[in-house]
């Protein structure tokens, strides 16, 4: 039976994640217990542990005596997650040269993936292929910790996603920069690679805590 429960809370679990991550449930939202236990047809037992998991991942939070909402980000926490990802991605970009041919296969996927979408005016689609990116630069590493703590970071991020008034504008200039590190890593300029990426990721980080002061405004 708690083998039953556990494997249950785990894809509960995985379809809120999921929920949240596409902003069908946004930063903020209670979970209602009630609602989500007779929408999903599982207990309250199961749903609180699917509770307990999305806690430890830092994508919701609990309240004494109010219940569990859909976490909303700080700056400090959105400046905490980039701290994260430029050591992570930066160490991927260093072991680049040891790579499989596949890594840097599972890049370049994403950058053309990026590229279409953008092209069709999906900027949902573009901001998941910009994610993939990221994941890939990574997994240079070769390491499934650092795979599972990006995992965990990007979907932090996407609660700061939200707070952002136009994903165009702010995921449109970063096609061409995910291209060009991309460039740089087939042609072996790592040094220069790990530069831009550095450069990239402050960048993104001062758009996205702008957007979060013009919210709090």
């Amino acid at each position: 039976m708690a083998r039953t429960t556990a494997s249950g809370a785990q894809r509960v679990a995985a379809a809120l994640r999921d929920r949240i991550e596409d902003g069908e449930l946004p930063p903020g939202t209670r979970l209602s217990e009630e609602a989500l236990g007779r929408e999903l047809g599982v207990s309250r037992n199961t749903l609180r542990e699917a509770f307990r998991l999305l806690v430890h991942e830092n994508l919701v939070v609990h309240l004494l005596n109010r219940g569990v909402f859909v976490r909303v980000l700080e700056p400090a926490d959105v400046a905490d997650i980039y701290r994260m990802r430029t050591a992570l991605e930066t160490a991927g970009v260093r072991a680049a040269p040891g790579a499989p041919p596949a890594a840097l296969t599972a890049l370049t996927a994403a950058v053309a993936e990026a590229e279409r979408a953008a092209a069709e005016g999906d900027w949902r689609r573009v901001g998941s292929a910009d994610l993939r990116f990221h994941r890939a630069l990574a997994a240079f590493t070769g390491s499934a910790r650092v795979g599972t703590a990006m995992d965990r970071l990007l979907a932090e991020l996407r609660l700061a996603f939200h707070e952002m008034p136009s994903p165009r504008r702010f995921h449109e200039p970063f096609v061409a920069r995910n291209h060009a590190i991309a460039r740089l890593l087939t042609d072996g300029a790592y040094e220069r690679a790990e530069a831009e990426l550095t450069t990239y990721l402050d960048d993104a980080l001062a758009i996205v805590l702008d957007a979060m002061g013009e919210t709090d405004r």
